[in-house]
């Protein structure tokens, strides 16, 4: 064989050689990067991505207790009620019957406080309007009742053995009183309406009067 023509195979051999490693070196670095590139997208990736505190939000257990008792117990906005109006006062119409607030109720002994044996005591009874208008009111014996006691002994009382209906309504003008006087026959009264009551003790006796609840001062007199 010619020298020259080996030289010439000789030297396209090794050149072939060179090439091919050259091609199998971009090989291994092209499978590399393939290789770096599809693991970043694979499933290890993603389950790091997924583990990963930033990648998803958690949630403050204790945040979430505070927001769920504040939405379960915040109060609803209450609804106005409506507003009840203010009763009206209503004039009073004259001839009515009086307001017990309206009326002042007294009651006066006699001269005397110390009766001698068969003085009779004597009382002065006045029952005064004070309202705006005329107002009626009965002032008959068992409204209006004198009452004469001796300690916790009821004594003597207008509303004993009344005969008839028992009721006397008067008209009181404002500010102008009623006036009742009556004297005490020193005998005491029953409901029983007994004929012959008894005579009343001498001793320390107390005389007041009733008109529904109210009351007058007390009269204290003696009997001797």
């Amino acid at each position: 064989m010619d020298p020259d023509t080996m030289r010439e195979d000789g030297g396209d051999v090794y050149w072939r050689r060179r090439m091919s490693v050259l091609v199998a070196v971009l090989v291994v670095v092209a499978v590399v990067a393939w290789a770096c590139s599809s693991g970043g997208s694979g499933p290890e990736r993603k389950s790091s991505a997924q583990s990963s505190p930033s990648a998803t939000p958690t949630t403050d257990p204790l945040l979430a207790g505070l927001r769920t008792l504040a939405m379960g117990t915040a109060s609803p906005t209450p609804t106005p009620s409506p507003s009840t109006p203010t009763p009206v006062a209503r004039h009073k119409r004259p001839g009515e019957p009086c307001a017990e607030e309206d009326l002042v109720l007294s009651l006066q002994a006699g001269k005397d406080k110390i009766y001698a044996a068969g003085a009779q005591p004597a009382f002065v009874v006045t029952l005064v309007n004070t309202g705006p208008v005329m107002c009626t009111a009965d002032v008959g014996p068992r409204a209006m009742e004198i009452r004469i006691t001796s300690g916790a002994d009821r004594i003597w009382s207008t509303a004993d053995c009344v005969s008839g209906p028992g009721t006397d309504i008067k008209q009181l003008q404002r500010g102008v009183p009623y006036v009742r006087t009556l004297s005490w026959d020193r005998r005491r009264s029953s409901s029983d309406c007994r004929s012959t009551p008894a005579v009343a003790l001498p001793g320390t006796y107390v005389a007041t009067v009733r008109l529904g609840k109210l009351r007058s001062t007390k009269g204290v007199f003696h009997l001797r």
